[in-house]
This record gives structure tokens, C-alpha cells and sequence, in this order.
């Protein structure tokens, strides 16, 4: 088997900074090899110093092209703007989407996401039938396309088809605006078992499933799908959005007297395979009881920001030993950097302190310590091997420019707090995925034929 050595003067491993590192990938892209204090011996070198790349574990892919659309206040709306107001523009945009066009949108995202940092994808897929409702002849087409789009870009992705079946608790009918994402648990398994009989043997995509949210199942149609996913894979992710908005934690007391996360804990006892994405709205005993679970929180402040959700509660999520990754979710922004930064200046913010998020010690790297824990977070959530430049994991990783002026100027300790905090220059020249350079001088081989194609599809749409 080829194995593929390259060499990095510094480079951030599961222990700490290390210098002098060689790095060999074997043919299927996972490090076979990382030995620190090595010689470079006539290598590949890295330009800069070397980072894990990010998993991005929430994405709706289609929004990357309504970004920015939803901006302008809606004359009238009761109460002013809020996410559930911004959720109709949402079902407008998304009427007529096709699946070349969802294709195209990905591609583009991807390409993005890979030039920021971020080497693997959660693909929270909920767009599956056709404009009038109906299921393509091929059932899993539209999160082929998506899947398509990553192989094309070069990211890993891990796809999680959404069980979506009604528009409130309770069992309410779901919209006209809906009608593109239902599934029973049947025919949502239908898809899950499409897809993974197609890449059970690719490396870079893994298949999960994603309950949209307690209020578009029921506590049967939420069980029937996660006992259909584990008789496939008893190991697969699960994600679910919980908790985003006040008026959802409102609307679960009125169905059952339990807030979301409560309701769920309480009875589902969710563990290291599920992924609640947002968790905004959490009492302190709901706190405690999501960071004992073992699962991952998936936070995504700029969209979180953006959709006026509210703030999560880190400090005692973190201090109570958490586990959290980062998505960009309708991507207003695709940075892993700034999904970092605005976690800890949310809290900022709301206590009036500085350094909120840096631990028990108080020379503590915030930056570093953001960015290892998403890290962590991100790759349990996407149910890959990822997230950390070490042995049997895939070769995902970011060379930083040496000619970025913090990367130029700083220690190594110092590194991630400049990255994450200083500026808006994008810090990455070089990504590697599954033992591939993907971007390399700050550029992605196809990043022009891409373009090409997203901007050819919006004009489509927006006409």
C-alpha cells in the first residue's frame, strides 16, 4: 500500500502543539504514522503550522443561497420580525428548488466551508420530494445530490435524512409550506437504507438520521425511526433540534408539561450518539442533566444570532463538563473563527466579563480551548474518525498561512487566541481531507466551475 508522508515544523496533536512532526496517510486516507521530533528527510512540507480540521456538524445546505434574502423587515408582522416569520420566507424560497439546483447550492457551500477550515459536513437534510410533495422515483434523490456535491468538493460528509411528519406538537397537520419534507418513519427509513447500501464502503460519508424536532414527531413516530436506524447501524448519529426558541418551550409545556430537553431526557435518555442541535432554552436541572448525558450540543451562534434564538447557556454547560461542536446552520456566515469567537463573546455579553469560557485556569488559552472542544464535539456528533491529528483517524486537517500576521508573528500558545479573536483575514492556506489537498493557496481546484454553477441556479430561482 502507498503511504504518503508529509512533514509539519508544528502541528497541533491530541497532547498539545508538537514540532518537527511526520505525518503518513495510507491509501484510504487515515494516518498510519505521526511521529514528532523527526527529521523531514527530503518530505512534502507543510508552509505553516498545522491544525485539525473542523467538522461542521449542523447544515441545511439549500439556505446558503437564500443568505442574506431575509433581511429587510416584513411590513406587519405581529409581534416584528422573529425566526417564525423568517421560517416562511424560508418555505417561499424553497418551493421550487430542484434537485440541480440543490446540487449546485451544496457545492458552492461546500467549496466555502472547505476554504474556511471546516473538512466535514452534518448534513441535516430535510428538503425530499418534489415541489407538489410527492417522492422522486428515487426516494433518496435529493440527499444523493448533497452527497454528490461532497464527493465533487472533496469534504466528508455525514448525511442525516430528517423525519419530518407534522407542524406542531400534538400531532398538528403540517403547512403547504411543509409539504416537501414529510416522511412517515417508513418511508424515511426507505431513504436511510438507500443511502447506506450505496456507500457503506466510503469512507467519507457516514449516514445517520435527524428527528426534525419533538414538535414535528410524535413520541411513536420518533421511536419507530431511531429502532429502524439501529437494527441498521446500532452506532449511526442521531440529531434533533431542541429548545431554539421560547415560544417552542412554551408550546411543549401546553403539550405534555415538560420543557424540550426535560421531555427528552425524561423520556428517550438520549447518550453519546445524539446531537441536540441548539438547546437554547434550558433550565439549570436541564443543563446538568444534557451535559451528563454524554451527547453533543450543537451550537450555532452567527445563525443563533442571526434568528434572534437567544444565548446557550455555556458557562455551566462547559463547567459541568459538556460536550459541544459547532455548525453554521443556514450559513449567514461560514467560518468555523467566527462560530468560535461569537460562543464566547455571546457570554461576554451577558455577564460583562472577559476570558468567560477559558476553564479553571487563569493563563488558560480561550482559543485553544474552543477550538479542541468543538473539535471533539464535532467528530462524535458526525459518527466519523476525525477531529484529531493521531493514528486511525481520517488525514482531515488546515495549514495556517505563514504569512498571516499573527501566524507570522506568535508563539504556538498564542496561536488559536489571535486566529480565533483578531481580525477577519482568513488564516488558512492549505486543506487536507481524507489524505487530499482539497485548497491549497487559499484556493479550491474547481472553485470557479462551482461558482459558476451556483450563481447560474440562483438567477434560475430568484426569476
Amino acid at each position: 500500500m502507498t503511504i504518503h508522508k508529509f512533514f509539519a515544523a508544528q502541528a497541533l496533536l491530541p497532547g498539545g502543539w508538537a514540532e518537527n512532526v511526520l505525518f503518513e496517510v495510507d491509501g484510504s486516507g487515515s494516518f498510519v504514522g505521526v511521529t514528532t521530533n523527526a527529521a523531514p528527510a527530503g518530505t512534502e512540507r507543510a508552509k505553516g503550522p498545522v491544525l485539525p480540521g473542523m467538522p461542521n456538524l449542523h447544515s441545511h445546505a439549500f439556505q446558503r443561497a437564500m443568505a442574506g434574502l431575509a433581511e429587510h423587515a416584513l411590513p406587519g408582522a405581529s409581534g416584528g420580525d422573529s425566526f417564525w416569520t423568517w421560517r416562511e420566507v424560508m418555505y417561499r424560497f424553497v418551493a421550487a428548488l430542484t434537485p440541480e439546483q440543490v446540487e449546485a447550492i451544496a457545492a458552492q457551500l461546500y467549496v466555502e466551508m472547505l476554504q474556511a477550515g471546516y473538512t466535514a459536513v452534518g448534513e441535516f437534510h430535510y428538503l425530499h420530494h418534489g415541489p407538489d410533495g410527492r417522492a422522486y422515483d428515487d426516494v433518496a434523490e435529493m440527499s444523493r445530490r448533497t452527497i454528490a456535491a461532497a464527493a465533487a468538493t472533496g469534504i466528508g460528509i455525514t448525511q442525516l435524512p430528517v423525519l419530518y411528519g407534522y407542524g406542531g406538537f400534538g400531532a398538528q397537520k403540517a403547512g403547504e409550506g411543509q409539504r416537501r419534507f414529510l416522511n412517515v418513519p417508513s418511508s424515511l427509513l426507505r431513504i436511510v437504507e438507500t443511502l447506506k447500501a450505496s456507500h457503506e464502503d466510503d469512507p467519507q460519508v457516514r449516514i445517520g438520521v435527524a428527528p426534525h424536532s419533538l414538535r414535528a414527531v410524535t413520541p411513536e413516530t420518533l421511536d419507530e425511526v431511531v429502532k429502524g436506524l439501529t437494527a441498521l447501524d446500532a452506532t449511526a448519529p442521531i440529531h434533533i433540534h431542541i429548545a431554539e426558541q421560547v415560544k417552542e418551550v412554551e408550546d411543549c409545556l401546553a403539550w405534555c408539561g415538560r420543557r424540550p430537553v426535560e421531555q427528552l431526557m425524561e423520556t428517550r435518555a438520549p447518550d453519546a450518539r445524539w446531537c441536540l442541535v441548539h438547546a437554547t432554552h434550558m433550565s439549570e436541572a436541564e443543563t446538568t442533566a444534557l451535559a451528563a448525558s454524554g451527547a453533543v450540543a450543537g451550537l450555532c451562534p452567527t445563525t443563533e444570532a442571526n434568528l434572534g434564538d437567544g444565548l446557550f447557556p455555556a458557562e455551566p454547560y462547559l463547567a459541568a463538563g459538556g460536550r459541544w461542536g459547532i455548525g453554521s446552520d443556514s450559513h449567514i456566515s461560514v467560518s468555523p473563527l467566527e462560530e468560535l469567537r461569537w460562543f464566547e463573546y455571546g457570554q461576554r455579553l451577558a455577564t460583562r466579563r472577559r476570558n468567560v469560557l477559558a476553564g479553571e485556569a487563569a493563563e488558560a488559552s480561550v482559543g485553544r480551548r474552543l477550538y479542541t472542544q468543538a473539535l471533539a464535539g464535532g467528530a462524535q456528533a458526525l459518527g466519523r474518525p476525525i477531529g484529531a491529528l493521531e493514528v486511525g483517524r481520517r488525514a482531515d486537517l488546515v495549514v495556517l498561512d505563514p504569512d498571516h500576521p499573527e501566524v507570522a508573528t506568535l508563539s504556538a500558545e498564542r496561536l488559536l487566541d489571535a486566529v480565533v479573536f483578531a481580525g477577519n483575514r482568513n488564516p488558512v492556506r492549505d486543506v487536507m481531507v481524507g489524505g487530499q489537498w482539497v485548497v491549497q493557496e487559499g484556493r479550491h481546484k474547481d472553485e470557479e466551475r462551482v461558482q459558476a454553477a451556483y450563481v447560474s441556479a440562483v438567477k434560475q430561482l430568484l426569476s
